[in-house]
């Protein structure tokens, strides 16, 4: 009989400084207290990174973690969650990715992968079940994403093994460079990858031949057959089966909240252009899901013809999409397909990319920033020939690459100007909407504990602008209106707490939250009968909870208070000039402070009360906070 029903059973250590490996169980607490995934990952971090760490260094701690939905029958449960202390924020890092590498490191035998010190020479390491080696990686240093896939796949005689890998850009050192499964499944953000590349380790490797035990399988199957027939009649079951979120480019044009030429203009002219209605017409050929997924999402396209003819890939996703058309002003979709394929190949987060590419060229078309300045590149809005180089000099830290190559922030720091248009909150820059159209979002957005992300919360209810749903749900209305004020502190807190549970399961948002598949009653049911452990919805909410104060607790140690959960002034004090949101402004300080008084955090200084953390089972931290001269942040 297994240790746990639903989990692997195991944690896995491996220190690259000392050559060694060690196998944990899995604790029994960790389970009942954080779920997995995400919430494993959260509470290894705070425990294991001090204070003050260098995000480069042999002492930060690079984990892999799934949770107890993976690798089962589970329609949803495809996800996988990397960690580490971020090097392009200086906080919390993570990021989140589908496919099947998730599934494979359960068949495998393990619930997380913690990864430390250093390797001598550059490694990969491969895990076939119980057997962990740390292989030779010289012949890997300096190949693109997919080279190193392949030819690992090559080296280990397995065309099946499952490859997480960096690319070129966290050799060099890039601050935002990700890590990368199944070749375009990116964990992007944060720099995660760069924090793979600091250890001297070009990518982990997976083999597995287990299997994941639930303890009531009747009951499981039951729910399984449920929420496969309420995904299959759900009105978004086509449109993401055809277009995945690539839809939402639309949608965002309609609402008047496309960032296009840098948020300067909230609809693009071109925006039919560069659909997913457009994609899915012209260039898709196949659908594919993830690990048992019943809606294939994900999209394989071929350019037939014109410019970069024969290039084919997976995807794109719509925040790559939106990042190198509206964002940057370009009109020609080959371009964007080709830059997404390039980002993906040299292993680089696409929002920031897109983000620093689109800042230049706003600098650029003020005469701010010079062809001098910019090496010789022409950064007109909308020059794809110069964004695909650019993406190549950041990649390879060539010229004016270099500047952009650690972000935004740093990169107007460095030039001595464009602060204020630097789009980012907490070093992280923000994704393809508006927040001045969606205000849930947008305080998301600023409270977040990896910096401006919408995946923290993603409040999608308030972009059906029904009251009614506002009431039932908080007792107040105008939560649920996209350009309404009240009641977003508790949207926020609820979408947070729902989405940690989400990341700590490792199901897939799109189907759990977006199609609304998985509320924490049916969480707490399908968790119950997977793991044999007792959880009820008031449980879940709680942990929810817990991760989110834990999270926030380890940006308070690192000396982030109230005035870092802002968004960029453009936001606050510009109007948006067209569209369907026209005139709508970004007005922060009431909503943070619901929000803190709905999470029961200080009001001044935006940091959870001792009181709060210690109801929720995070006595522990109050003392740490307290050893590290946060005693009286509330």
């Amino acid at each position: 009989m297994p240790k746990f029903y639903g989990y692997a059973g195991n944690i896995l250590r491996i220190d690259l400084t000392k050559n060694q490996v060690k196998v944990q169980p899995t604790e029994e607490s960790l389970i009942k207290e954080f779920l997995g995934g995400r919430g494993f990952n959260s509470k290894r971090l705070y425990k294991e990174v001090a204070k003050g760490v260098d995000p480069l260094s042999p002492q930060n701690r690079l984990m892999f973690a799934t949770g107890p939905l993976v690798g089962t029958a589970f329609p949803l449960g495809s996800r996988f969650n990397v960690s580490a202390k971020s090097p392009l924020t200086g906080i919390l890092g993570d990021s989140n990715a589908g496919g099947h590498f998730s599934a494979e490191m359960k068949f495998a035998g393990y619930d997380q992968i913690i990864i430390q010190g250093k390797s001598r020479k550059p490694v990969y390491i491969f895990i076939e079940d119980q057997e962990i080696q740390m292989k030779d990686a010289e012949h890997l240093v300096g190949k693109d994403v997919y080279e190193t896939t392949e030819m690992i796949r090559k080296d280990v005689g397995e065309r099946m093994v499952q490859v997480a890998t960096i690319g070129p850009a966290a050799e060099n050192h890039v601050l935002f460079a990700g890590v990368f499964a199944n070749l375009a499944r990116p964990a992007a953000r944060t720099g995660i990858g760069t924090v793979m590349a600091s250890k001297n380790m070009k990518a982990l490797a997976l083999k597995g031949t287990g299997t994941v035990k639930i303890a009531d399988p009747k009951k499981f199957w039951k729910l399984v057959e449920e929420i496969d027939e309420e995904a299959y009649v759900h009105p978004q079951y086509w449109p993401r089966r055809i277009m995945g979120t690539t839809r939402i480019l639309m949608l965002a044009e309609k609402l008047g909240i496309l960032p296009t030429r840098h948020f300067t203009s909230a609809t693009f002219e071109h925006a039919a252009k560069v659909s997913g209605e457009r994609l899915a017409r012209e260039y898709n050929v196949k659908s594919r899901a993830c690990f048992s997924c019943v809606v294939p999402c994900s999209r394989f396209y071929v350019i037939r013809d014109g410019e970069y003819a024969g290039l084919y890939g997976e995807g794109p996703e719509y925040e790559a999409l939106s990042g190198f058309t509206a964002r940057v002003g370009n009109s020609n979709l080959n371009v964007a397909l080709k830059a997404v394929d390039l980002a993906n190949r040299l292993g680089l987060d696409a929002i920031t990319t897109a983000e620093g590419i689109a800042w230049a060229m706003e600098l650029y078309a003020t005469g701010d920033l010079t062809k001098k300045e910019t090496g010789g590149l022409e950064l007109k809005w909308g020059n794809g020939e110069a964004m695909l180089a650019l993406i190549e000099k950041i990649a390879y830290r060539e010229g004016f690459g270099d500047l952009l190559a650690d972000g935004v922030r740093r990169a107007a720091e460095k030039l001595g100007k464009g602060r204020e248009i630097a789009l980012h909150v907490k070093g992280l820059e923000i994704i393809q909407a508006d927040p001045r159209g969606l205000k849930g979002y947008g305080l998301g957005y600023a409270v977040a504990s990896r910096g401006a992300d919408h995946l923290r919360s993603e409040p999608f209810i308030e972009l059906s602008d029904e009251p009614g749903r506002g009431l039932e749900m908080f007792g107040v209305p105008e939560a649920t209106l996209r350009l309404a004020q009240k009641g977003k502190g508790k949207l926020v807190r609820y979408f947070e707490n729902w989405c940690a549970i989400i990341d700590s399961l490792e199901v897939c948002k799109n189907l759990a939250e977006n199609m609304e598949l998985l509320p924490f009653s049916r969480a707490a049911e399908i968790t119950e009968v997977t793991t044999g452990f007792h959880f009820t919805r008031e449980l879940m909410f709680e942990i929810g909870e817990r991760i989110i104060n834990l999270e926030s607790a380890y940006l308070v140690r690192e000396g982030i208070r109230r005035k870092d959960d802002y968004l960029p002034a453009r936001f606050l004090q510009v109007p948006l000039p067209n569209g369907n949101s026209k005139g709508a402004i970004f007005e922060i300080e009431p909503m943070l402070n619901e929000y803190y008084t709905e999470r029961e955090w200080g009001l001044r200084t935006g940091t959870p009360k001792a009181e709060k953390l210690r109801e929720i089972g995070l006595g522990y931290v109050v003392e740490d906070l307290k050893r590290n001269g946060a005693a009286r942040v509330s």
